[in-house]
Parts: structure tokens; sequence; C-alpha cells
């Protein structure tokens, strides 16, 4: 991996096949598979909805790794220079991944149906519910595989290579839904369990490819005696940097886990309502995620090089802006025409009518979320990564975001939309503190001593 192709980034070079690599990660992961399932039945739609909302909590716990502590450092290292050290972070961070997704695998699969009992989940979709995540869930290991070489490739700087995977992953997961769904030529319809299949096999075929790539654009000179010998300062780094990146996003997954067990109580129909707009606000959040990320790699390699506090500082309230402004017109236009997407997964009007209410009040909402996703990336960046953890588990278990929801959505009676009250409250409440955190430049310390660390 040349040294010269780390001093040629820009925002936009990054963030366009970022994007189209998430877009298309959430085509496969939920909304092909909720779209196409849409036709087979609504029930099998909600099941699948929640045993995705466990799936990411996994996905977050092993993800730490990967796009927590492995891309900050292994972007830092090659800002300062130091590409050897980069590799080996980069191939210890497949090694720790690869054993601690396992365990985890091997958890989903046994407790599943313990699991889903836990969220409330309606006896009427429990079975297809846990034949699901006992798929994809005992091969989860695979996914973190694929994030951790992902987020490896995307920090030197072949965001290209990721995306155009992720598109060949997305072509054979439909055409397999396909099949597996609507049965032509005589193949049997296998519903939910054909669709979990479908997922793995997809997933599966698509780490072999990233990991040909990675062997590819190393020249094969990655380190790879690292798989098995770790280094303690190299560990040590990627925990301090990774576990406190994940602790925001594990809060923010479990607080979400904890709300779809009060929509649960509102019945099939809220929780299927839930599946399908927020299916569609992921189209309206991608643009902020890729903007965040790209925004990442950018002051990671600006602090590991010159140290160049300045222009980090104004790269991330410039990649704000950006991302407030289409984020808000994305809403906008979402709202505008939501009868008819709303139309795409269901004809029931009572489901339509509530979506409709949702995406309006998600025009406050999203701007919110920018807020959270681009400073916050920015300051894990720099290294100050423990003031989000922080902030996020006091906003959303201390106060705002569940007991909100329980508040105004369960006891005041509002339902879906007091749910969606909690959602404005907790993101713009971070968002103003993050960016009053990066405003008052406290990070710029942090930022020297990770990367002492990372040297």
């Amino acid at each position: 991996m040349k040294q010269t192709d780390t001093k040629k980034l820009s925002l936009f070079a990054l963030t366009w096949p970022i994007f189209i690599e998430i877009l298309l990660h959430m085509l496969m992961g939920g909304n092909a598979d909720t779209l196409m399932l849409s036709q087979y039945s609504d029930h099998s739609v909600a099941a699948v909805g929640v045993s995705n909302q466990v799936l990411s909590v996994v996905i977050v716990m092993f993800g730490f790794v990967a796009a927590g502590g492995a891309s900050i450092l292994v972007a830092q290292n090659l800002g300062a220079e130091q590409p050897k050290t980069a590799g080996k972070i980069a191939v210890t961070s497949i090694s720790l991944n690869l054993w601690f997704s396992l365990a985890l695998s091997i958890i989903l699969f046994v407790f599943s149906d313990f699991i889903l009992r836990l969220m409330d989940l309606p006896e009427e979709l429990m079975d297809e519910a846990s034949t699901y995540m006992n798929i994809v869930g005992g091969f989860m290991f695979i996914q973190a595989l694929i994030m951790t070489v992902a987020a490896i490739l995307r920090s030197y700087g072949y965001t290209k290579d990721t995306m155009y995977v992720t598109i060949g992953m997305n072509i054979l997961n439909v055409i397999g839904n396909y099949f597996v769904i609507f049965g032509p030529y005589g193949f049997p319809v296998l519903g939910v369990e054909g669709v979990a299949y479908v997922t793995m096999f997809s997933r599966f075929i698509g780490f072999i490819i990233l990991l040909f790539i990675l062997v590819w654009r190393s020249n094969r000179q990655l380190p790879f005696s690292a798989f098995f010998r770790y280094e303690k300062k190299h560990v040590k780094s990627l925990m301090q940097i990774g576990i406190p990146s994940a602790g925001e996003q594990l809060s923010y997954n479990t607080s979400q886990m904890a709300i779809t067990y009060f929509i649960a109580q509102m019945g099939t129909i809220a929780l299927t309502t839930k599946v399908y707009v927020q299916n569609l606000m992921m189209f309206i959040l991608l643009f902020s995620i890729a903007i965040g990320q790209g925004t990442q790699i950018l002051i990671g390699h600006m602090i590991g090089g010159a140290g160049d506090m300045d222009k980090a500082y104004h790269r991330c309230v410039k990649s704000l802006k950006i991302a407030i402004l289409i984020s808000t017109i994305m809403a906008i236009l979402f709202y505008s025409f939501s009868p008819t997407l709303l139309g795409i997964f269901t004809n029931d009007t009572t489901i339509i009518e509530k979506g409709m209410l949702l995406l309006l009040v998600t025009i406050i909402l999203e701007p919110g979320r920018a807020f959270n996703l681009v400073v916050i990336n920015s300051l894990r960046a720099a290294g100050d990564v423990k003031f989000p953890v922080v902030i996020g588990i006091a906003s959303m278990w201390g106060g705002i975001s569940v007991i909100f929801a329980w508040f105004f959505g369960i006891f005041l009676g509002l339902g879906l939309i007091g749910v969606w009250i909690a959602f404005i409250a907790d993101e713009w409440l971070r968002g103003i503190l993050m960016l009053r955190r990066w405003r008052s430049k406290i990070w710029m310390q942090k930022a020297f001593v990770k990367k002492e660390v990372a040297e």
C-alpha cells in the first residue's frame, strides 16, 4: 500500500464510495429483505426487523475493533508515515475480531429464543424471528470480518474496492431472495429461512473477495505473523480507542432494543410501522454516516501526520454544515413522497397513515442525528473517545431516550409519535453537547496523546 496514496485523500473522494457502500449494505442487510418479504408476509417483516434489532447490537460489540480502534490507529500511523506499524495493527485487529465474534455467534445461536422472549415478541412472530436469528446470528462472525477488512481498506484510502464488493454482494443477495421467496421455476419457497441463508452466503462470498483484495493491495507485505503473535502495545491501543468508541453506539443500540420492547406492547401494526419507517429513514441517515466516516479518515491522517489541529478543526465544522443541509433536504423529500414510499412496502392504510406522520416528525430529527454522526466521528479520530460515551449513556439511559419513549409513548398513550419525540430530544441534546466539545478544542490535547500511543 503506497504511502503516496494517503496524501491524495479528499472528503468527496472518500465519501461517495462510502455512501454507495453503506447504501448497498443497508439494502442487503435490511431493506431488500424487508421489501421482498413484504410481498410474502407483514408478519415476516416484523419478525426479521426485531431480529435485526438484536443483531445490530452484536455488530457494534465486535465492530469496535474494526471501525473504532483499527481504522483510527491505521489512519494516524499512515499520517505519521509509519506504514509497518499500521500493517501490524491491521492484522491484529482482524485476529481479535475473529475470535471475539466467533464467541458471540455461538451465544446468539444457543440463546436466540431466550433473547427474543426478553423483548416480549408477539408469539405469532416467534418462529420466524428465531429461525432468522439462529442462521444469521450463528454466522455473524463473517460480518465481523467483513467490517474489519473493509475498515482497513478505507483507512488506506481504498474506498472504491469495498464499494465494488458490496455491489456484488447485493446482486447475489437479491437474486437469491427472489428464488427463496417467490419460488420461480419450481424452486421451493423458503420464506424467512431462505432469506437468512441467502444473506449469510452473500456475506461469505463478499468476505473471501475482500480478503483477496487486501492481500493484493498490500503487495503481500502485511505482517500476517501478527495474526497469532500480538504486540501488547497494539492490543492496548486498539482497546483504548475501540472500546470507548463502541460504547456510545452500544448504548444507542441497546436503548433501541428497550424502546422496541415498548413498541412491541403496542402491537404488531406498530412494530411493523416502525420497521418500515426506520428502513426509509436509513436512506436519509446514510448521507451523514458517509460524511462522518470520510471526515474521520481525513482528521486521523491530519492529526497523525503534521498535527494540523486548525485544519482538522475546520474540516469537522465544514463537514457538519454539509451533513445538516443534505439530511434536512432529504427528510423533506421523503416526507413529500411518503405515501408512495410506504406504499412500496404495504397496502395497509393504517400503517401508511402512521408512517406518514412519523416521517413528518423526522424532518426535525435528522439534523440532530447529523450533529452526532459527524462530530462524534471527528472526536474519535482525534482520540477524544470517552466523552461521547459518557454523554451517550447519560442521555439515552439517564433521562431522555428510553425514559421519554416510555413516558410519551406508553404512559401518555401517544404511541409511536411519543417514541419519535424521545428520539428528537436525545439526538439534539447529544448533538449540541458534542459540538460544544469540539469548539472547546479540548480534543487537541487528547490527539497528541493518541499520536504518542500510535507511535
